[in-house]
């Protein structure tokens, strides 16, 4: 199952889920749902069923804190998480938006290690935990689970990567546009959406202070390039938003 496909797959039947969880609030096992779950064997199923359990975030709760260690890998099954990392000086980066179908901690599946950053609750989050040392000898011993595992962290890799070069590279212009791509492509899939976060986390996203990141959708509203009203974003003209991205 690609992870396209398990976004689908979760999004959909998350009510199921909501629904276990209430009939067995820290037990209830979310196998069903689990990516490339065809790859491991009954007995694998098992042991991760007797390892797993569901939390409910309600909104800016703290899922895990940075440097805390991983005890549990973390499956975003419903909401919009906020991925970020505490800099020098008290200084905070916003890294990603998990949404539903993103695996949180799978850098421990091969080291002990802790937590490199925040996660926090944008909305409502449901989150299904499986024991890191039970996912992690799975990994090890399925050749083929462990393959579309290690897959999924080279892209989760070469995405921070290209968040990276985006904040060290561009122009605030093109971030900006990097920044309203990803919710209009990646999280809505639509050119017309409700921004999640506050001026202030759309800064920590963008690299910026929040008086220069205003001040840029405040010139893209102007130019026409979005229609700004509150936190509803409209793309006008896309083209322009796709040349700032790209060129930078």
């Amino acid at each position: 199952m690609s992870h396209y496909f398990f976004i689908i797959f979760i999004t959909e039947n998350v009510d199921k889920l909501m629904d276990q969880n209430k009939n067995n609030k820290k037990d209830s096992p979310f196998i069903q749902f689990l990516p490339f779950q065809h790859l491991i064997t009954e007995d694998q199923k098992e042991k991760i069923v007797l390892s797993s359990f569901l939390e409910e975030y309600s909104r800016k709760e703290i899922i895990f804190s940075q440097g805390v260690n991983i005890d549990n890998i973390a499956f975003v099954l419903s909401g919009l998480v906020k991925i970020s990392r505490e800099l020098r000086k008290g200084k905070n980066i916003i890294l990603r938006i998990a949404q539903p179908g993103t695996i949180l901690g799978l850098s421990s599946v091969f080291t002990d290690e802790v937590f490199n950053y925040t996660a926090s609750a944008i909305d409502n989050v449901l989150i299904g935990y499986v024991n890191r040392k039970v996912f992690s000898d799975i990994v090890k011993d399925n050749g083929a689970f462990g393959f579309e595992i290690t897959k999924q962290m080279g892209l989760d890799n070469a995405y921070i990567t290209s968040r990276l070069s985006s904040l060290l590279y561009k122009q605030l212009p093109g971030r900006v546009s990097d920044i309203i791509l990803y919710f209009a492509q990646e999280i809505y899939k639509s050119n017309t959406f409700n921004i999640p976060l506050t001026r202030q986390e759309l800064a920590e996203l963008a690299g910026t202070t929040k008086e220069s990141l205003i001040r840029t959708l405040s010139e893209f509203n102007h130019d026409k390039i979005i229609s700004l009203n509150r936190n509803t974003l409209s793309i006008i003209s896309l083209n322009i938003i796709q040349t700032l991205s790209r060129l930078g």
